[in-house]
């Protein structure tokens, strides 16, 4: 595929720019949903035990391939308002908790990568307010 400017692609097709800016919390999760499962099988980076960080470190954790990192690529999202890659821009943006975020990224719930559907299927969970349990997980990382 050949990069071309924006510029350059308007003189051949329509280019369309007009992004919601006004999305709702559950359009932002259901946005990064999607993007996660865009690529099921890729796997990503998670951050290395949330939990115990300081709220000021936290706040600025962030890693290169993680979940939060695909939300932040979308130019989707960054239309909607997102303005970086770290834990402390996903929790304010997508208004999460820390505990929540926490089950969606977190290291200590699936090792140092994550496959995207299965932190696709976390964000839904946090989505529908249905949260899956340890054994939930167990289960899920034994079927593969």
């Amino acid at each position: 595929m050949k990069h071309q400017a924006i510029e350059q692609l308007r003189s051949v097709a329509e280019v369309d720019q007009d992004y919601p800016k006004n999305m709702s919390r559950s359009q932002r999760l259901e946005r990064w949903a999607e993007l996660l499962e865009a690529n099921p099988h890729r796997l990503l980076s998670t951050l290395h035990e949330t939990e115990y960080q300081t709220a000021a470190v936290r706040q600025t954790m962030r890693g290169d391939d993680t979940p939060i990192s695909i939300a932040f690529e979308d130019p989707v999202l960054r239309a909607a308002g997102m303005t970086d890659d770290s834990y402390g821009e996903a929790k304010r943006f997508f208004e999460l908790t820390d505990n929540q975020l926490h089950e969606i990224i977190c290291y200590c719930h699936y090792g140092s990568t994550v496959s995207a559907a299965t932190t696709a299927r976390a964000v839904r969970a946090e989505l529908s307010g249905k949260r899956q349990g340890f054994y939930g997980r167990i289960g899920e990382f034994l079927a593969g």
